[in-house]
């Protein structure tokens, strides 16, 4: 194999070496621990765009890495197509947006910050590039093993309860996905993906109904994930409680479920299933609808930006959910552009809440939600005069990155956000006349609406009108990751034809699973330096 064939597995080896190589160096070496950590991400963010390119030249195709020089079914495998490589190139700018935030002073709050951030993007690389149900298992429980760590980095009571609350739901998930690939394994025999999908339409009548059990549980242990409403009741609360550069980076975290949802029930369920085709995609229509409605509520009562910020990552699941479900070539290539869009947004939104709070006492924000429900009896000849105060420069940045998260969450133009909904509500209303698709559209705009109002109302609060005029104290390594973030969806708005391509390609190459199938099966042995002296 050529070494450019290496890179493939280059985005789970190295921030696994990383990982340990941290263990080595004594807590207090935090100048040398970041320097590692960081020199890491850099690497893995120029490798992971490298794969992206690779996927989306003329001549792209799958690929597939066989671990230990084993072919599928019988060995294990790493396989890259466009979607993997989109979700790799994601995962890396939101580390390294967290992983610069975090340097200002979060990583020095607790032990082994670096190395449980290394192995969380161990597991999700490996989660989003392996090629087989047990090893996404495995790389599932690296990542949240990971996460466990990160959700309770830190201290406080609510960060504690909520990262206890976090660590028990994703236990019960865990055990749901072991029992749900245990079944599917007995019925067919194998975990390969590819070899499912070949596997599956000839399963025998007498054992669908076993096969479609074992499919219901591995499904809701990601939907836990993803946080498909009534399933998602824990996201809000323990995002809002974690750190905010773990928040940033657990923004992807529910992605996972959306990702590997999104792989099986057109891999393994697809067109070309047979009896069970199309199996669940009624449940995620409507499953994905509750959670965008669920959401929107939970946006508009949040008085506190961390939980409006958790509760529109369930407007963003059920956006996602919703649409897998409709199983729709076009809808699937707007969601992919809103899961882009989304995901970089929420977590500059997370970055950005950590900033602002810090010139906000909880006291004030209780005040302020009493004059905003009650009135404010301060009689206006009492108010002090503040004609021709200048607006510090910190708020001024603050609030223009407030602005840009606003239009991003809220669908307004002239950002990315507005792309992605004018994308899925095209799709939707003109490709079909199905009244579920209206009232899908009809929720999408709703939310943004409900997005709109909550973060209006939160910005009068913080910057127009202050109970308190502190003006907080930001480092330029904090406030560079959220510009940055921002500027990435500036990107997507301004290259929205080159992005929505390749939104449509790899939408195209999912609905049509039979090449992922055929690259798979197909890969043979590499010989080795003996046998290839012969040929």
């Amino acid at each position: 194999m050529e070494w450019t064939s290496h890179l493939l597995i280059a985005p789970i080896v190295l921030p696994l070496v990383a990982g340990a190589l941290l263990l080595m160096f004594d807590e207090r070496r935090h100048t040398l621990k970041a320097a590692i950590s960081l020199a890491s991400v850099l690497t893995l963010l120029v490798i992971t765009v490298v794969l992206l390119r690779f996927v989306d030249s003329e001549t792209a195709m799958t690929s597939v890495y066989p671990l230990g020089n084993w072919p599928a079914p019988f060995g294990i495998v790493l396989v890259l197509d466009r979607l993997s490589a989109l979700m790799l190139v994601l995962t890396s700018v939101l580390a390294l947006a967290a992983l610069i935030f975090s340097l200002a002073r979060w990583h020095k709050s607790g032990p082994h910050f670096h190395t449980l951030f290394q192995l969380l993007l161990m597991g999700l690389n490996g989660a989003f590039l392996t090629g087989d149900l047990f090893n996404l298992f495995v790389f599932f429980e690296v990542l949240l093993a990971a996460s466990y760590g990160l959700v309770l980095y830190g201290s406080g009571q609510l960060r504690v309860k909520a990262g206890l609350h976090y660590i028990a739901i994703n236990l019960a998930a865990s055990s749901l996905f072991l029992i749900g690939v245990s079944l599917i394994y007995g019925v067919t025999g194998t975990l390969n993906m590819a070899d499912l999908a070949l596997r599956i339409p000839a399963v025998a009548a007498e054992d669908r109904m076993l096969l479609e059990a074992g499919a219901t549980v591995l499904g809701i242990a990601f939907l836990v994930k993803a946080g498909m409403w009534p399933l998602g009741f824990w996201l809000p609360t323990a995002y809002t409680a974690a750190a905010a550069p773990v928040a940033a980076i657990f923004a992807i975290l529910s992605k996972v479920g959306v990702y590997v949802i999104l792989r099986l029930s057109l891999l393994l369920f697809g067109v070309d299933a047979g009896a069970t085709a199309g199996f669940g995609s009624s449940w995620l229509l409507f499953g994905g609808m509750a959670t965008i409605a669920f959401g929107a509520i939970g946006v508009l009562a949040s008085q506190a930006m961390g939980r409006l910020a958790g509760f529109y990552v369930l407007v963003s699941s059920g956006t996602l959910l919703a649409a897998i479900g409709m199983a729709s070539v076009s809808v699937t290539s707007g969601a992919l552009y809103h899961m882009v869009s989304s995901t970089l947004a929420i977590s500059a939104f997370f970055l950005l809440i950590e900033l602002v709070e810090r010139a906000q006492d909880p006291a004030a924000n209780v005040l302020a939600v009493t004059m905003e429900a009650y009135g404010d009896d301060m009689d206006e000849e009492e108010a002090p005069e503040e004609v021709g105060l200048a607006i510090p420069g910190t708020l001024a940045v603050l609030g223009l990155c407030f602005v840009g998260c606003a239009l991003l969450l809220a669908g307004l133009p002239p950002l990315s956000g507005f792309i992605a909904k004018f994308a899925l509500l095209t799709a939707m209303i003109g490709g079909n006349e199905n009244a579920a698709m209206w009232v899908l559209a009809a929720l999408l705009l709703l939310s943004g609406l409900s997005a709109m109002i909550a973060m209006t109302r939160a910005g009068i609060r913080t910057f127009w009108a202050p109970i308190e005029g502190t003006v907080p104290r930001v480092r330029v390594s904090e406030i560079v990751p959220v510009g940055f973030l921002l500027v990435l969806c500036l990107v997507l708005t301004v290259q929205g034809g080159s992005v929505m391509r390749y939104m449509d390609a790899t939408a195209q190459s999912l609905h049509t699973p039979m090449n992922y199938v055929r690259a798979v099966m197909s890969t043979a042995q590499v010989p080795g330096p003996k046998a290839a002296e012969s040929q």
